[in-house]
């Protein structure tokens, strides 16, 4: 006499189509997804179309080079901490009554050097600024 239940079966899982499933869910992902590929901004100066910028005695014209040198009025400045900026800047505005500086800044120069120009007008006292652009090729493009 046999008195042991009959055990059941046990289930048998198949991975075969699972795996089938999940690549093909794989596939379509890879297919449909874009890819965004970040890079560094390119930045380029702003294009005007204006008259040719003419010698004012009120303006003093800040010059910054890509390497971060400076020339104040195509004077070059010696160094290029905020501190000298700011005396040159001082000087050439001494006896001028409300001076425009205008910033005229490369293509490539550092961010940091600009600033530094704008943080040296503000400790000498200068409050009106202006940039300077390139005038378009075409003549068309603003």
């Amino acid at each position: 006499m046999n008195f042991h239940k009959p055990r059941p079966d046990e289930p048998e899982i198949n991975l075969i189509p699972f795996i089938d499933v999940l690549l093909v869910v794989l596939i379509f992902l890879m297919l449909s997804t874009t890819y965004s590929k970040f890079t560094e901004l390119q930045v380029t100066l702003p294009v005007a179309d204006a008259e040719k910028a003419r010698d004012r005695p009120k303006e003093i014209i800040v010059s910054v080079a890509a390497d971060g040198r400076y020339a104040v009025n195509r004077k070059p400045v010696e160094g290029r901490s905020v501190e000298v900026l700011t005396a040159e800047l001082s000087a050439a505005a001494g006896g001028i009554d409300d001076p425009l500086v205008i910033v005229s800044a490369d293509a490539t120069a550092a961010h940091q050097a600009v600033i530094n120009v704008l943080d040296a007008a503000r400790r000498a006292g200068l409050a009106r600024l202006t940039f300077a652009a390139q005038t378009s090729a075409q003549g068309g493009t603003r």
